[in-house]
């Protein structure tokens, strides 16, 4: 291992490239990217990766399954920013990242995935654990390589650190053939990225903000739309600037909630199927609407026939793709959101006259704000992730999986700050919370991580349990436990009489045998009058810990748009 120590030092002392072998390339690659952690499982084609970095000083995190290894990847990109880096081996390793990779893709988080292959020479003969996974993952990935020759492996690796953290950030995989990695190459890793082909447009057309400023001066009814896009730009504080400067109030989506203070008056809350009435009202109703980096999702808008449809549109987006995709722009701006806000800001900005609409929402928003009915002994879902807010002085980083859990948590958990709300949007992947809890964990080791799960999502990758207890991680595990597949029993409740094809789940393993099998401190709730102490002890516990907390089984995620209406045909507002 000292070769790959020394390199540092020679190349200073010589002009001539340090001869190494692929697999040293890997580890010297990720040394000078800064990595600080690796997640990943061992097998045939990567064990002469696996070699090189045996002792080689980097983290390396042994998930128990190649899925659990790349949410926990997803989870660690989420809440620092840097892109999480994943191993698996060729074959069924490389295919059990597939839904991580696909996830990564639609929330557009940075992934570096490395994946092993068969030897070049038998690559295409249906040799043992041979997929083509460059096939596989090229609709799913920014990009992805399969190396050729270790000479390629600095410029390949170069390259798909560079593509994954900028622009519209995204996965990319790197194949790399076993024979590869026991290849002697030169090693030149000085050189910038030569990528004609991918030039993505930082700063925006002064032209277009000044488009934008023009519009904001006739607006009568101007709100914002907040997207993941802000948090990626690390524009949380520009946006809450420029917010607080024009008075213009502020609605979020799923993946945006951290990116303006959840405390600050102007807040709406979070827009679409489960949105709150002020948010929804006010992108109904507006006549400006300037969004920041939000991709108008369906789940977002609803029936776009009927979203903002008296609405002058702003689109600021780093990806050209995104802008007039599902809704006609009138102002398209094309950028980095934090770019647009320093330049927007840049502009002697002053409160817009817009006191009237801002009182309208405001008290919509006091009238009708998210809402549940506590009463009896039954334990309502709302009240328990209200409780833990409270609890946790709305600090925690919050991680959830998805279903109704998810929706209630960005309803009931209010998010004051950046980076601490990590959640599957786009690809809404049951599953993710429990290993994406680890990578949150790892990324922030000083902060609370509570995991918020359902009891089905749970146990699609409960095996990540192991890593949690052998790496000694703090992770609150909060187990809302309804006896179904949450959503799913909802849509048959209201939208085919109540045919609950499967979606029940009569029979379930004991969940605090099973934490303590784990080696974890366990805790069950089943009643209103110990939740709170409940709660308290399961929260101060000093290791990791899981809850499972029995909730009311039938209760429904209010308010809602159903499926096919516009956002002024919601439903389940608090009456």
């Amino acid at each position: 291992m000292s070769e790959i120590k020394d390199i540092a030092t020679e190349s200073t002392r010589s002009t001539k490239p340090k001869m190494l072998k692929g697999a040293d390339m890997l580890v010297e690659v990720l040394r000078r990217e800064e990595v600080e952690v690796i997640f990943g499982y061992p097998g045939g084609a990567v064990l002469p990766l696996y070699d090189a970095l045996y002792e080689c000083g980097i983290r390396h995190v042994l998930a128990r399954h190649e899925q659990g290894a790349i949410h926990a990847a997803e989870g660690y990109a989420r809440v620092t920013g840097r892109p999480g880096v994943v191993i698996a081996t060729s074959g069924p390793g490389a295919t059990n990242l597939v839904t991580g990779l696909a996830d990564a893709m639609l929330d557009s988080l940075p992934i570096v995935a490395i994946t092993g292959q068969v030897a070049r020479s038998v690559i295409g003969s249906d040799a043992f654990q041979e997929t083509s996974i460059i096939g596989i993952s090229t609709p799913i990935t920014k990009h992805n390589y399969q190396v050729q020759s270790a000479a390629e492996m600095p410029a390949v690796f170069k390259e798909a650190f560079h593509i994954a953290n900028t622009g519209r950030k995204g996965p990319v995989l790197i194949d790399i053939p076993k024979d590869v990695a026991g290849e002697l190459a030169p090693f030149l890793y000085e050189d910038p990225p030569q990528l004609p082909g991918y030039q993505p447009t930082i700063v925006p057309h002064v032209m277009q903000i000044r488009k934008m400023l023009s519009a904001m001066k006739t607006a009568k009814k101007p709100v914002i739309l907040a997207g993941a896009g802000v948090l990626h730009a690390g524009a949380n504080e520009l946006l809450t600037a420029f917010a607080r400067k024009t008075g213009i109030p502020v609605v979020h989506t799923l993946l945006g909630l951290g990116g303006f203070p959840a405390d600050d008056p102007l807040f709406l809350g979070m827009g679409g199927m489960h949105g709150s009435a002020a948010a929804n009202a006010a992108l109904y109703e507006t006549d400006l609407l300037i969004n920041f980096g939000a991709r108008f999702d369906d789940r977002l808008t609803g029936n776009t026939a009927h979203f903002a449809p008296k609405a002058t549109i702003v689109h600021v987006d780093i990806d050209p793709a995104e802008i007039g995709k599902n809704i006609v722009t009138h102002i398209p701006v094309v950028g980095d959101v934090g770019e647009a806000l320093q330049l927007l800001l840049n502009d002697a900005l002053s409160p817009l006259a817009i006191e009237a609409w801002r009182e309208q929402l405001m008290q919509l928003k006091a009238e009708c704000p998210f809402w549940y009915v506590q009463d009896g002994e039954v334990i309502k879902p709302q009240h328990l992730i209200a409780e833990i807010a409270r609890m946790t002085d709305r600090n925690a980083v919050v991680v959830t999986d998805v279903g109704q859990h998810q929706m209630w948590a960005a309803q009931f958990y209010p998010m004051e700050k950046p980076d601490r709300w990590v959640t599957s949007g786009g690809l809404g992947t049951m599953g993710f919370g429990l290993p994406a809890a680890i990578g949150a964990q790892i990324g922030k080791p000083e902060d609370l991580v509570v995991a918020l799960v359902g009891d089905a999502g749970f146990q699609m990758t409960l095996q990540e349990m192991a890593v949690i207890a052998e790496m000694g991680l703090p992770i609150k595990v909060v187990i809302v436990n309804n006896g179904a597949l949450g959503m799913v029993r909802q849509w048959q409740e209201l939208f085919y009489e109540e045919r609950y094809s499967h979606s029940l789940m009569d029979w379930q393993p004991d969940f605090t045998k099973l934490a303590q099998a784990y080696g974890f401190a366990s805790f069950q709730v089943t009643q209103l009058s110990e939740l709170d102490d409940t709660l308290t002890a399961f929260l101060n516990t000093a290791g990791p810990a899981l809850l499972d907390c029995r909730v009311a089984p039938r209760e429904n995620v209010y308010p809602m748009v159903p499926s096919g209406c516009g956002l002024h045909e919601i439903v389940g507002v608090k009456p």
